[in-house]
């Protein structure tokens, strides 16, 4: 029985999961709060966490029928994320996996989201390419045994993520946070080709796999000011159809090029916005064109939840990995090697005056 906890960002999450099956499912989200400023703000999500956490923690026992005591393991988010409220997870998980007298895995936020699908749709292919895509990150990998073996990076964003730029663009649009949402229920009686929005990084030769949603954010901000410069509404329904297809064209699109290139039958899609609608009907009439498997997990596993956490820790366990150690710290930037995440702080040492 594997207790895991989520607080990267703006949801506090806790899930349990024991041989690959999932036993409770429970987040608590600030999104709320945050709305009115048009982004997480990180104090606030600090502070959210802390309120968060216990009732949380609590309702997942109750949902699985469990005590702390039936728990065997505890995994929990130490990057990257927000620095205060990983803070606020990985201290909640160390006193639980204190008191408790379990072992304590630190997990990699994005290696979450990859083995959020496993909840779902079972084992993951070995190979598998995976597209995650998110508020802050888009990457596409080349993941062989998810805990066991050195996770191969493809391609990244080089400036902006794909919900990142939905979450500007919104805002420019005078849609409210988060964006993704509120992008993909505009677009519903929008014309994808109305207008010309560009597809970054779509001929890149040095680096075919990376992504770019800079210019096609500023594009996006300078279509929408012409119409406003002019007097003229904003056509928002096709301005938020296009942005989105746009999105969607690069992400399948290279997506399923590296399938082809690395010679891979599935392509997994997970984090937020793979909750895209658009994202999920293009990968699926691509993958059907190409032969291609594709996997999504279910709305409510793709955004940020402790269950993706659980299921990491229950395949690190089942896996005999070694658990960390409770000097275990955050790591705010980890860059995503192996999904198990166990750094420590550099002890600082006093000089004698």
């Amino acid at each position: 029985m594997v207790l895991g906890i989520e607080s990267s960002c703006d949801e506090t999450g806790a899930g349990i999961v024991a041989g690959g099956r999932l036993l409770a499912h429970v987040v608590a989200s600030s999104m709320d709060e945050h709305a009115r400023f048009g982004g997480v703000v990180p104090e606030i999500a600090a502070r959210a966490h802390l309120q968060a956490f216990t009732p949380v923690v609590q309702e997942a026992l109750a949902q699985a029928g469990l005590g702390l005591r039936d728990i065997d393991a505890v995994a929990v988010t130490t990057g990257p994320g927000l620095s205060g409220a990983l803070q606020v997870g990985l201290a909640g998980a160390k006193a639980l996996a204190y008191a408790a007298g379990v072992p304590l895995y630190g997990v990699h936020h994005l290696a979450g989201h990859v083995a959020a699908d496993t909840l779902e749709h079972g084992p993951l292919p070995d190979p598998c390419v995976v597209l995650i895509v998110s508020g802050g990150h888009t990457s596409l990998l080349l993941v062989r045994d998810l805990v066991r073996d050195p996770i191969l990076h493809l391609g990244d964003t080089v400036d902006d993520a794909a919900g990142e730029c939905f979450d500007k663009v919104a805002r420019v649009f005078g849609l409210p946070y988060p964006g993704g949402p509120a992008i993909d229920r505009a677009a519903r009686d929008g014309n994808p080709c109305a207008v010309a929005f560009p597809r970054p990084l779509s001929s890149s030769k040095d680096d075919p796999y990376a992504f770019s949603f800079s210019g096609l954010k500023t594009a996006a901000a300078r279509w929408a000011e012409q119409h406003r410069q002019r007097g003229e509404d904003l056509p928002l329904a096709d301005g938020a159809a296009s942005l989105q297809e746009a999105v969607a064209d690069v992400l399948t699109r290279k997506a399923l090029a590296a399938c082809r290139r690395y010679g891979v039958r599935t392509l997994v899609v997970v984090g937020g916005v793979a909750a895209n609608s658009r994202v999920r009907a293009l990968a699926e009439e691509r993958c059907a064109a190409a032969g291609v498997e594709l996997r999504v997990p279910p709305l409510t596993l793709c955004t940020d939840n402790g269950a993706m956490i659980a299921a990491v820790g229950d395949l690190l366990v089942r896996a005999g990995a070694d658990p960390a150690q409770l000097n275990v710290s955050i790591d705010p930037s980890a860059p995503l090697e192996y999904a198990a995440l166990h750094p420590v702080a550099e002890r600082t040492v006093a000089l004698p005056r």
